[in-house]
């Protein structure tokens, strides 16, 4: 997904001189490519990841279009009250690009685990908050962040993302599978774990839809209430904290509607995690192995 991040901007920056890319001394081996192309263009802001939102801000306010580039933790944790105010308050053109959606750098321990990302963003006014779960999603909202008119966040995962065949519209759910019988709602680096569940219940003989919740901010609250008609379970999938993130948006729907609704939210709970190993030993030792078995005793309820 990162390399897909840069090719796709690396070919819109072809066609705009407005773009730049920063990074707070990151992105080795993944950002030489730009630097090397448009020298003028590509910031190294050193390990001052509070300078390089500042930097952005100015760019922004010069009819620049500046892409800051990091780990999440450090595109969004710690620079976070400069984003607050030189960037969501002054409502800036800047995108913030954090890398490492969930436990992607799991053996890195808690520092580097990314799990408050979408809450921090979704709390702030004017920020537009992305998650892509597929590289075609990854495409389609660098190409649109180009032209987006105020701050953006975009949430990259690490691993081998797949390809879908569909074209995503921002605030608007993505459709991956058609089903009847519940809907699995996925954001970020759980959607494809989400598309190879559905397709085990399909093997059973049975309709799951499969949704791609790419955008958490503005959120998809419409098609939530069409779900809600249809008296269709929902269950959610994130690598994320429950609280702030897709499951937060989808209670939130849920709540204001005044209609009924059976939801089963997966995600990881209100922890840190000590657990320091693979992406995937993480997500077991926290919740989020085992998915079939966990929706199937949630269906089984209703």
């Amino acid at each position: 997904m990162r390399s897909t991040f840069l090719e796709t901007l690396l070919e819109e920056a072809r066609k705009d001189e407005r773009i730049y890319l920063i990074t707070p001394d990151l992105g080795y081996g993944v950002l030489e490519s730009f630097g090397q192309e448009f020298p003028n263009r590509f910031i190294n802001a050193g390990i001052a990841e509070q300078n390089a939102i500042g930097m952005a801000a100015g760019l922004a306010l010069n009819g620049k279009v500046p892409y800051v580039y990091s780990i999440i933790p450090f595109v969004v944790s710690r620079p976070y009250e400069q984003i607050k105010v030189d960037v969501a308050y002054m409502n800036t053109n800047v995108r913030l690009v954090g890398v490492g959606a969930g436990f992607s750098y799991g053996p890195a321990g808690a520092t580097h685990h990314s799990l408050d990302d979408l809450a921090l963003m979704r709390a702030l006014p004017n920020m537009t908050v992305t998650a892509p779960g597929s590289l075609n999603e990854t495409e389609d909202l660098v190409r649109y962040s180009v032209h987006h008119k105020g701050p953006m966040y975009i949430r990259l995962a690490k691993r081998g993302e797949p390809r879908y065949d569909y074209k995503i519209e921002i605030g608007k759910m993505a459709k991956v599978l058609e089903g009847k019988d519940f809907a699995l709602i996925a954001t970020s680096n759980m959607l494809e774990d989400a598309y190879q569940t559905a397709k085990m219940y399909q093997e059973e003989g049975k309709s799951p839809l499969l949704l791609s919740a790419h955008t958490l901010k503005p959120f998809d609250k419409e098609t939530i209430l069409q779900l809600l008609r249809r008296n269709m379970p929902i269950i959610t999938l994130e690598e994320h904290n429950i609280i702030g993130g897709l499951a937060s948006a989808v209670s939130e729907a849920i709540a204001l509607s005044s209609l009924g609704a059976h939801f089963f939210p997966i995600a990881v709970a209100d922890v840190f995690s000590h657990v320091v190993g693979s992406q995937k030993h993480i997500k077991e030792h926290l919740g989020l192995g085992n998915l079939k078995q966990r929706i199937d005793g949630f269906l089984k309820t209703i």
